[in-house]
């Protein structure tokens, strides 16, 4: 394992509709060493999800058995009853593998982990250029109710409060600029 990526996080961390999706995969792409760190969630799966591939998908009552056991870097329950989280052991597997993880998780979640491994963790903050463009994202999505969609427009507007926390902020204005900005910074990270 080279010890330039040893025991190395990317956190990336945005606000619902800021492209930071779309941008954890084109990094995912750019960089072998990279690792995708899979989530934990009592929410069960969509039609088109995988266990062990795009969450660990757990009853509550594990969930909570582990949260006992302190087995989570970080968790929240994000609604009534449906929990997600950061497993310590799949950050494990992933340095025990030579990777670097990288963690798509809310802000919550990205400051928890800061404050554990505060050395060695790079986090970049995602945010659309406008709270109006971020409203405009969510509705072309087409899956949201009115009610959804100001849910989660008043969240994300809470949610880009917290930006400072972060040591790099992309504002994704346009997604290829966005996408080569996250390449540089994650270049320089994992080759320090």
């Amino acid at each position: 394992m080279s010890e330039k990526v040893y025991n190395k996080i990317i956190l990336i961390t945005a606000p619902s509709g800021s492209g930071k999706t779309s941008i954890v995969k084109y990094l995912l792409k750019r960089f072998p060493v990279l690792s995708f760190s899979i989530s934990a969630t009592t929410r069960t799966p969509r039609e088109n999800e995988t266990d062990g591939k795009d969450y660990y998908f757990i009853s509550e009552e594990e969930f909570r058995h582990k949260i006992h056991k302190k087995e989570f870097l970080e968790w929240e329950m994000v609604y009534e009853g449906k929990y997600y989280g950061t497993l310590k052991a799949e950050i494990e597997r992933l340095w025990s593998a030579g990777k670097v993880p990288v963690l798509d998780i809310d802000v919550h979640g990205a400051i928890h982990v800061l404050r554990h491994y505060p050395v060695n963790t790079m986090s970049i903050f995602i945010q659309a250029p406008s709270v109006e463009e971020l409203r405009r994202r969510l509705m072309n999505r087409g899956s949201e109710t009115e009610e959804s969609l100001q849910t989660r427009v008043n969240k994300a507007s809470y949610e880009m409060t917290f930006r400072n926390h972060f040591e790099n902020i992309i504002i994704n204005d346009d997604l290829d600029r966005a996408c080569k900005e996250a390449e540089e910074m994650v270049r320089r990270f994992i080759e320090k």
